[in-house]
């Protein structure tokens, strides 16, 4: 079966590529719908996150439960704590095996999300 891609992005990406069962979410970041980085806190910006990988998730038919891995990336380890109580809600049974790690991102930001969802065609 060949790749799909999903949705539209202003960089040269697909926010969600289905290769078989698999679909892949590219790293989604803190922007609303208006294209503008909604900002605040880390609780703020990755609920948002999040919810651009729900509508991500949902351009290729599937939903969150559906995820089996997400890499985050942080722009400050302190706010590990708070990132991960928003983030629990989100996965409240069954989460995703993920990886967490601090690095620099490509925008004023404080976090960004990719995820791998598993979801059988047919």
């Amino acid at each position: 079966m060949p790749k799909q891609t999903f949705g539209t992005a202003k960089v040269p990406l697909s926010p969600a590529v289905r290769a078989g069962d698999f679909i892949f979410i590219s790293g989604q970041t803190p922007y609303g719908a208006d294209g503008e980085n909604v900002g605040g806190t880390i609780e703020h910006q990755t609920r948002q996150v999040l919810e651009n990988v729900r509508a991500a998730l949902a351009l290729a038919g599937a939903e969150m439960s559906d995820v089996v891995k997400t890499t985050v990336w942080l722009e400050d380890a302190r706010d590990f704590p708070a990132f991960n109580t928003v983030y629990a809600s989100y996965f409240p049974s069954e989460p995703p095996a993920r990886t967490t790690a601090e690095s620099r991102l490509m925008a004023d930001i404080k976090v960004e999300i990719e995820a791998v969802a598993y979801k059988p065609l047919g």
